[in-house]
């Protein structure tokens, strides 16, 4: 579909609002956008809009495609057309059609982002052998800067015939050369965007679960950085990071450091440049008011393969665990006694976390991957391992993670435990013994997933009195434990 008229409305609004000089200019334009009329159709007359770019690179030079058919030397441009969502994707497209650079080879410019730098108003001619009477284009020109490493414009249509740079002062438009003459532009790929890396003094980072309902955002059901754009009242990106802190999970952190700029795809498929802060924290997520996403939780760098991240997310925080190594930790001895000695006979034991959860009358089972390490090819309740987050926060985490299940630790109520040694004798040495909670989830939003394909092939309801084989032993008791009103189960154990 074409651009939305809201999405057609919000960059010309925003234009007028730097350039309220213009409005009788564009008034045909707006005349049609209160008319609800489609202003990006060329069948609408007696003007529609068209799309270009002005594409800057490091030697302050614009990039000029020369049209067949007015010989005239412009920035790349052309009608709307219906796969475009947005004006802005609009002249994306119109620069890789006719020159073969891609999205991905540009960036938006921290003076004018998504805001255009200039609307042309252009009279056509009629066109008697396409049936064209004379009418206006209104050239919504948006600015972009070029990578470094993009390759070399090549022509991509045969209505183009030459590719040219040119400097500020040779373009074409007096409107626009005046514009980029005052504009400050220098063809540098600058930040716009700011995020921080959080990290306690366990090397583990904070890192925040996006809606996976909402494909319009950047990364939708992916774990990111907190963070986002620059807002009008940032007077730094220093600003920007901490204002993005308090507002998406009521975050303050005194230590915010500059520590690297990252450069990621956004949305449109261009280069975001993102200026990253580090900072320490040691709270608890699960407590924070978290306005925007999923969830907030404590990662170990040792899960990041297994997460789904950008790429570019997943790099940075693997560079900063390498540069910051985590010091072993220092234990105090009680007189006499040897500092690295546990109390004799101490064993540490592993704590699991088990959804139990329960549909009309049937217990949600996966079938774990028969390559897993652990019961391969039984089913089992969906469960994880407790990081440095509490039970609930464990479990809502690994709900989502392994299944898609949307889950308030509130919502949570633990109905058995089992204290489990996996073979006898193995409590003392070998595997250690563990400590498996069961919560029962009286509220949930969404349908099973298989988000982890790895670990679970199948997720499937199952009457508790039937129950599928093989299946694990201490998940039948427990579940059995539950049906039966029991709290409390021991397995595994000798005398």
């Amino acid at each position: 579909m074409p651009p939305s008229l809201s999405h057609v409305r919000h960059p010309i609004t925003a234009y007028l609002a730097e350039h309220p000089d213009e409005r009788p200019a564009l008034s045909g334009l707006l005349n049609s956008l209160d008319a609800d009329a489609d202003p990006t159709s060329r069948s609408t007359l007696p003007g529609h809009i068209t799309c270009s770019a002005v594409v800057i690179d490091r030697a302050r030079r614009v990039l000029h495609v020369r049209h067949n058919a007015s010989g005239l030397l412009l920035p790349p441009g052309g009608h709307i057309e219906a796969s475009d969502t947005s004006l802005l994707a609009a002249a994306l497209r119109e620069v890789e059609e006719e020159t073969g650079l891609p999205a991905s080879s540009l960036a938006l410019t921290p003076e004018f982002r998504d805001r255009p730098i200039d609307i042309g108003v252009h009279a056509i001619d009629a066109r008697p052998s396409k049936a064209e009477p004379a009418h206006r284009h209104y050239d919504v020109c948006f600015v972009f800067t070029l990578a470094d490493d993009a390759p070399a414009p090549v022509l991509q249509t045969e209505e183009v015939t030459e590719a040219v740079w040119l400097s500020f002062g040779e373009v074409h438009s007096p409107a626009l050369r005046a514009t980029l003459a005052r504009s400050g532009l220098d063809g540098a790929i600058a930040p716009v965007n700011a995020s921080a890396v959080v990290h306690d003094e366990r090397g583990h980072y904070l890192v925040h679960l996006r809606d996976a309902n909402k494909p319009e955002i950047w990364q939708p059901g992916a774990w990111s950085l907190l963070g986002g754009g620059r807002e009008p009242q940032d007077a730094t990106l220093l600003d920007t990071v901490r204002r993005e802190l308090r507002e998406e999970a009521g975050l303050e952190i005194a230590d915010l450091r500059p520590y690297a700029v990252e450069h990621a795809i956004g949305t449109e498929g261009m280069i975001v440049p993102i200026q990253v802060f580090t900072g320490r924290w040691a709270g608890d997520p699960s407590a924070l008011r978290l306005t925007e996403g999923v969830m907030l939780a404590w990662l170990d760098p040792g899960r990041l393969p297994f997460l789904t991240m950008a790429a570019s997310t997943r790099e940075l925080l693997q560079r900063h665990a390498a540069e910051h190594s985590v010091p072993a930790p220092r234990l105090t001895a009680s007189p006499g006694t040897d500092a690295l000695a546990a109390p004799s006979g101490t064993v540490p034991h592993i704590v699991g976390v088990h959804l139990y959860l329960e549909r009309d009358g049937q217990v949600l089972l996966g079938r774990r991957h028969p390559d897993s390490a652990y019961a391969g090819g039984s089913w089992h309740a969906l469960a994880g391992h407790c990081e440095a987050e509490s039970a609930t926060a464990c479990l809502v985490r690994e709900a989502y993670e392994e299944a898609g299940l949307v889950i308030d630790r509130e919502d949570l109520e633990l109905v058995h435990t089992v204290h489990l040694a996996d073979r006898p004798g193995e409590g003392a040495a070998g595997r250690p013994p563990r400590i498996q909670l069961f919560f029962r989830a009286r509220r949930w939003e969404g349908d099973p997933e298989l988000r982890e394909p790895d670990k679970c092939l199948a997720w499937q309801w199952w009457n508790p009195k039937d129950l599928p084989e093989p299946i694990v032993p201490y998940t039948r008791a427990a579940i059995e434990g539950v049906r039966a009103g029991r709290t409390y189960t021991e397995t595994g154990w000798t005398l």
